[in-house]
């Protein structure tokens, strides 16, 4: 246990002198070829319009979203009509994507108990 801890303090060690060496250079290279996307001069007032923005921006866009998702509702319900033609290629990706929706639930449980299995605290 104690040489998987010296090897994790090395490893981490070393990317801590990558960050150091290259960090700024990267920093640096990414603002320039964002540069376009930089309100200047960065005032509150324009941070506050910016964030109001994409609020209501996204407040917005809730109407066709969920029209997309009534149009995807209305095709697994015709699916469903017809499912004697459902090949079973088809019944195979819906059950393992029923399958990954349930393993995504389990893990979010765990995660939300704080990575227990029990859900208490040793």
């Amino acid at each position: 246990m104690a040489s998987k801890l010296v090897q994790l303090q090395s490893k981490a060690c070393q990317a801590t002198k990558f960050v150091r060496t290259h960090g700024s250079a990267y920093y640096k290279q990414m603002l320039e070829n964002n540069k376009k996307y930089v309100q200047e001069p960065a005032t509150i007032e324009k941070c506050n319009e910016l964030s109001k923005q994409l609020f209501y921006t996204r407040l917005a866009s809730i109407p066709g979203r969920t029209e997309l998702f009534w149009k995807e509702v209305g095709s697994v319900k015709q699916l469903w009509k017809n499912r004697q033609d459902l090949k079973v290629e088809d019944a195979g990706i819906a059950a393992l994507f029923g399958l990954e929706c349930f393993a995504w639930f389990c893990a979010g449980e765990i995660a939300g108990r704080g990575f227990t299995f029990t859900g208490y605290h040793v």
